[in-house]
């Protein structure tokens, strides 16, 4: 049976695994569900229509499955989908989707959220990330897995933060996130690309050598289209999936809006509102 401290406050619509560890004063709200083995430290709270898998840590004063911040939001039912092994660390705040953006927002498992991350509402959150203290993630922004994100950086509505990427602290980020790439600055831009992250992961020394040579020809050298470099690339590293996925990346971010691929899939009224007048 769950261990449930006697001042926790649990909804009679939750569903708590047997192994479940619920801290003093925590509060579990309605239609929540959480796996074996999680762990709710001291104050925190799941607020309502989460569904968290198992080994999630949640510490003191962290909120999980709240309402988004979008006036979009009219209490229509959305959820926060969480996997395993997630820490959620001091003052947290991971909201549910909206109506308009699909309903759900989804976090993968192993990722660090350090203390005062926040995850806006319809984010996809990828495995094996690092957010470090006060990310701010705004709606519909997708993080792809083993990205590295320093402190305090801000990130814009409709990002893509690109697999293996490394954004350093304190960067304002505001258009799509290359793959293998480090983005770093205010107005950020690519600085170098991830060898260490890439290393860490296994990747072979041709595999680096051929990201280190697309990241110069992408971001350093002069003349030619990023189609043209694209190309240029895919034929002198056929055999790298490394480059296939970079230069996926970056074709896609050139075709998205201000540089944001997931812009195209953008339905509310400020899309709408970019688009030409009739007559």
């Amino acid at each position: 049976m769950a261990r449930i401290h006697p001042t926790a406050v649990i909804d009679p619509t939750a569903e708590l695994a047997d192994s479940v560890e619920v801290g003093a004063y925590c509060v579990v709200g309605p239609r929540v569900t959480i796996g074996d083995d999680c762990v709710l430290r001291a104050h925190s709270q799941v607020v309502s229509m989460t569904r968290m898998g198992r080994g999630n840590i949640v510490h003191p004063y962290a909120i999980v499955g709240g309402d988004p911040q979008d006036l979009k939001y009219h209490g229509e039912p959305t959820w926060l989908e969480v996997g395993d092994n997630n820490q959620v660390r001091e003052y947290c705040s991971l909201h549910r989707g909206t109506g308009n953006g699909g309903g759900l927002t989804k976090i993968g498992s192993h990722n660090l959220f350090m203390a005062c991350t926040h995850v806006a509402h319809d984010c996809v959150i990828g495995d094996h990330i690092i957010m470090a203290n006060n990310v701010m993630l705004a709606g519909h922004v997708h993080v792809e897995d083993y990205s590295n994100l320093g402190g305090a950086v801000g990130v814009h509505h409709f990002v893509r933060i690109g697999y293996c990427s490394f954004i350093g602290g304190m960067s304002r980020c505001n258009k799509d996130v290359p793959p293998y790439m480090i983005l770093e600055g205010n107005p950020a831009s690519i600085r170098g690309y991830n060898h260490v992250g890439m290393s860490r992961l296994g990747y072979v020394e041709s595999d680096l050598e051929a990201v280190k040579e697309a990241y110069k020809a992408l971001y350093r050298a002069l003349g030619g289209s990023v189609t043209e470099k694209a190309a240029r690339l895919r034929d002198r590293f056929p055999e790298s999936k490394a480059i296939a996925r970079l230069c996926n990346a970056v074709l896609e971010e050139g075709g998205g809006v201000h540089g944001r691929v997931l812009e195209l899939k953008r339905t509310d009224d400020k899309r709408a509102a970019r688009a030409p007048a009739a007559g």
